[in-house]
């Protein structure tokens, strides 16, 4: 398979089990690109995680240290990262103990956010002027989708509003995008007031929160997945597919990378370490997609 898709060479490429990913990708170009969808995480996954030796932002970051954002607010905003984080990618921990403690961070972060009378004109600005960066190979892995009409469903416990001006602004906002996340509420006269619910965070992207959606039940006939993640949480982004055929899971190991590696290699098919490319997923495409 090597020969056919040469990127799973590199030296960022993680497989525990190559025959039998072999075989699912072998399946997913034999069931033909009328049954694709591609279901993915946004922040970190198709955002970069870093860049020269920098942490690039989210899409919650984008808005916590923007110019609209109080002194103080920034300070809380971080106060919460620096807590909650190290929860998030603990791997001694279990899901029901960072469950209840995400949504405790999401909705304190959210509350600071509301109080900043956000104006929703700002947003585009906000979004130019950060560092926000997707992964090299976007374009090519948007527009291998759009041509096809492949499905792309990105399920985010980010802020919807910014993640998808990320996505206009790198002309790949395609028809075939689809964005589940946390939407902000404004008032009439722009000003944000809430988040709408349901309240996602990185450990509840499933079923429960697609319920009344009906995106996957549309797509029935869409039984062939690439699934792209960088958490545990991601691995149940494909919970609402009615009768999944075949399933490619490509994990992004972004961080912590010696001691997640084990964790990685047991739930992803494929691990990418602290690569900042869609190469991978880009080749595999190129590979299902070939005449």
């Amino acid at each position: 398979l090597c020969l056919q898709v040469p990127e799973l060479e590199k030296a960022t490429v993680r497989i525990r089990q190559p025959e039998r990913v072999r075989g699912i990708i072998r399946s997913l170009r034999e069931q033909g690109v009328a049954k694709l969808q591609v279901i993915s995480d946004f922040d970190m996954t198709l955002s970069r995680f870093g860049c020269n030796g920098r942490r690039c932002p989210t899409s919650h970051n984008i808005l916590d240290n923007s110019h609209v954002i109080s002194e103080d607010g920034k300070k809380k905003l971080k106060d919460l990262l620096h807590y909650y984080y190290p929860i998030e990618i603990d791997p001694n921990r279990t899901l029901e103990e960072k469950r209840p403690l995400m949504v405790e961070w999401w909705t304190k972060a959210h509350e600071l956010l509301v109080q900043q009378k956000i104006h929703k004109g700002d947003i585009a600005q906000i979004v130019r002027e950060s560092e926000a960066m997707l992964r090299y190979g976007h374009r090519r892995f948007f527009g291998q989708l759009h041509k096809n009409n492949i499905p792309l469903f990105i399920f985010s416990a980010g802020v919807g509003d910014v993640l998808e001006e990320i996505i206009r602004q790198a002309n790949v906002f395609y028809p075939n995008v689809n964005v589940v996340s946390n939407y902000m509420g404004f008032s009439d006269d722009g000003v944000l007031t809430h988040f709408k619910g349901p309240l996602i965070h990185t450990y509840n992207k499933n079923n429960t929160v697609l319920q009344g959606t009906g995106y996957f039940q549309q797509l029935s006939t869409r039984t062939s997945i690439i699934l792209l993640g960088d958490s545990m949480g991601d691995l149940t982004m494909a919970d609402g597919v009615p009768s999944v055929e075949n399933i490619l899971k490509i994990g992004f190991l972004n961080d912590k990378v010696e001691e997640q590696r084990g964790k990685y290699l047991d739930s992803y098919d494929i691990v990418l370490e602290s690569d900042e490319t869609l190469d991978v997923v880009n080749g595999i495409l190129r590979y299902i997609l070939a005449e």
